[in-house]
């Protein structure tokens, strides 16, 4: 018995399973970096790259690589014209289009040329101008297409609320806490470097400027926060106009030096690309020249770590994810049960040297905790987050120690737990960079509507922060875990689904839901965790893998469903492996399957797909609430998710799979030395058609 070929295969047993991980193993070899570290490709929307050359163009910055960010953008268009959020969505997305149209032009692509034709067709069909998005305005406003009094307004006095107030910076979540500071400066100085003559925007205002709406958008109910807001926008730009802002300098002042302060060693601003383009445009606005060191640094870090070839186009990162792929990777390789390596030791080592001893941002509303976390970058200290941190303590309760580290790895985990149980929000979750991150009224400011600006408790992270526990020896009995249980328990949804903040969507949320409830001992035959497990085996695709389209944020027929991805389909795997019911052995033994035949001969995988999340587009940081009409009225989106981010992690197709297999050979082993010899293996069967 056993699989001789990936595609001839007629049971899966440990045996069967070996050829398809060592592939994947020796695959994971090759990609490590020297220095010990994995990094894959972040991949993201255009509006990434669209940004940074109308960064560049203000700046007056002459990147030596200008055409090819460009043809990163013409090689991205759809054929109608638009750009996207993500692979293959439902729709364009009229605030990248936009962007990448400006962004085009700024590079002194002429009106007329074919591409941007095409675009400005689409933009004119969905709506114009009007129906872009708080950040697009901005944009427009620095390159002087957009009047700045039509923008929110940001006052830089912010910076000088005290913690214990709604409005203090440190309650917003920290990707938002580090663009708003430097917009804030931006919006008071109002920069703006006009396109040449030729190349302004004029025919995106088919019936002339001053005809064109350039309102904040009313889509709430007249008698509201929302409005109110709207209203004490108009009196700051109408005192600003008036002059009437006595101690402006000092608060921009302030509002520099904590933009010194924050500036990370690779050069970048909190580890992503808004508080990076924005702090290095705030700075240059208060007559920072590009020779200076921080702005040569900033515009430097660019294409060291940041920027990858593709097809003979530059392409430009969101953000750098090497911590957070080097501590899966070694997830992977310690599910497959690998001796420790001298490649495993390399990349120990450097993670360890990037344990945070920085009180970072979240000092400020919990300054009794000590540092102890992990980013997510490889330069990151402000902002280390529970997700990584989690992971990092699921691996140093699994990773086979040599003595050498014995010490120093038993010093971080202690540090990491501690910080780590420190952050617990509340009502008993876990949040991604922040404790207890949660004021609702924040999201309806007028500048909410980019994204999400809060970081509430989520069931994957709290999930994540739960199976790292029960790793290293916590149970129900603990009060964390308690607590933590009770909250997932609360965020299930009727159909026995949750919902997944950093992944898509409810299977990356179920899967972590479920092996996390295993790791603590809970009882895997309980009621709700069955309804889990089906919901998972009747989402399973006819081709035995498991997919799940980003559209599933905005449209509830979608949950669970879409094309098979190797993540995706790993994810369902591995919870369905902690569940250990008879009755899901067949969908185990199917996606099992499609792993093995979907393999590369070079020991990865493929996905287009995008199966990671940045914001889901709500605004609020959560799950959907049950009034989803509502929602979708103050979201003003669709499954094209244009007010969303979404991700393609390109290691997620590798070490999830990896994770996968190597635990699916770890349970065949352990059931097949526990079968008596006159009973059949208990090894999933599969055969010939996978059926």
């Amino acid at each position: 018995m056993g699989m001789r070929t990936a595609t001839a295969s007629s049971v899966v047993d440990e045996a069967s399973l070996e050829q398809p991980i060592a592939k994947a193993l020796a695959w994971l070899d090759r990609e490590q970096n020297d220095e010990g570290y994995w990094a894959g490709i972040l991949e993201s929307n255009c509006c990434i790259e669209a940004e940074w050359l109308l960064a560049m163009h203000v700046l007056d910055f002459k990147h030596p690589r200008k055409a090819d960010i460009a043809a990163t953008l013409l090689a991205a268009q759809r054929g109608d014209g638009a750009w996207e959020v993500y692979h293959d969505a439902p729709g364009g997305d009229i605030n990248t289009t936009v962007e990448c149209y400006a962004a085009l032009r700024s590079t002194g692509m002429a009106a007329d040329a074919e591409p941007l034709v095409r675009a400005q067709r689409w933009i004119e069909t969905h709506g114009g101008l009007s129906q872009i998005r708080i950040f697009s305005r901005y944009w427009l406003a620095l390159i002087g297409e957009w009047p700045w009094d039509k923008t929110p307004n940001l006052p830089p006095e912010l910076i000088a609320l005290p913690t214990w107030l709604p409005f203090n910076i440190y309650r917003f979540s920290s990707w938002s806490r580090g663009t708003i500071v430097p917009l804030a400066v931006l919006s008071a100085r109002r920069l703006v470097r006009p396109l040449p003559d030729g190349f302004r925007l004029d025919e995106l205002f088919p019936h002339g400027r001053d005809h064109m709406d350039y309102r904040l958008p009313r889509n709430q109910p007249l008698l509201s926060v929302g409005r109110l807001f709207l209203a004490i926008d108009r009196l700051l730009h109408w005192y600003q106009r008036l002059g009437l802002t006595p101690g402006r300098g000092i608060a921009v002042k302030t509002c520099l030096k904590w933009i010194l302060c924050h500036q990370e060693a690779d050069g970048s601003w909190g580890g992503i690309q808004p508080p990076w383009v924005y702090s290095l445009l705030a700075l240059y606005a208060e007559g920072y020249p590009l020779s200076h060191p921080v702005m040569t640094k900033g515009l430097g870090g660019i294409d060291k770590y940041w920027s990858h070839e593709r097809g003979g186009t530059l392409h430009i990162q969101a953000c750098e994810s090497s911590v957070w792929d080097t501590w899966l990777a070694l997830q992977a390789v310690c599910d497959c049960e690998r001796p420790i390596t001298p490649g495993m030791e390399r990349a120990l080592d450097w993670l360890l040297d990037r344990q945070s001893s920085h009180r970072g941002d979240w000092a400020r509303l919990n300054p009794e905790l000590e540092p102890g976390g992990w980013a997510f970058e490889r330069a990151n200290i402000h902002y280390p987050d529970i997700d990584d941190t989690a992971v990092a303590l699921c691996v140093l309760a699994s990773l086979p120690i040599r003595l050498r580290h014995r010490t120093r790895v038993q010093e971080a985990a202690r540090r990491a737990l501690a910080w780590a149980r420190g952050m617990q929000s509340a009502n008993g979750g876990w949040g991604a960079f922040d404790r207890n991150n949660d004021s609702g009224i924040l999201t309806r400011f007028p500048f909410s509507d980019f994204g999400e600006v809060l970081d509430p408790p989520t069931a994957d992270v709290t999930a994540r922060m739960v199976e790292a526990l029960g790793l290293l020896g916590f149970s129900r009995k603990d009060s964390a875990v308690e607590r933590a249980c009770s909250f997932l328990r609360e965020e299930q949804e009727p159909d026995g689904s949750w919902f997944g903040r950093w992944g898509v969507n409810y299977i990356h949320g179920t899967s972590a839901v479920l092996t996390a409830l295993a790791a603590i001992g809970e009882n895997m035959n309980a009621p709700y965790i069955r309804r889990a497990a089906c919901w998972l085996v009747e989402h399973q695709n006819a081709d035995g893998g498991w997919g799940e389209t980003c559209a599933s944020y905005m449209d509830r027929t979608l949950r669970g469903r879409g094309e098979s991805t190797a993540s995706q389909t790993a994810w369902s795997l591995m919870a369905l492996l902690a569940v250990r019911h008879r009755d899901d052995d067949e969908a185990v033994r199917r996606g099992l399957l499609w792993l093995v035949r979907s393999q590369r001969e070079d020991g990865s995988w493929d996905e287009p797909q995008f199966t990671g999340t940045g914001f889901p587009g709500y605004g609020f940081g959560g799950r959907l609430a049950p009034k989803e009409r509502d929602i979708e009225r103050r979201s003003s989106q669709g499954g094209e998710l244009q007010r969303g981010f979404m991700i393609n992690y390109n290691l997620y197709r590798h070490y999830f799979p990896l994770m996968a297999l190597g635990r699916a050979r770890s349970r065949l082993r352990r059931d097949s030395t526990r079968s008596s010899p006159n009973q059949s293996p208990p090894a999933v069967a599969l055969d010939r058609d996978g059926q």
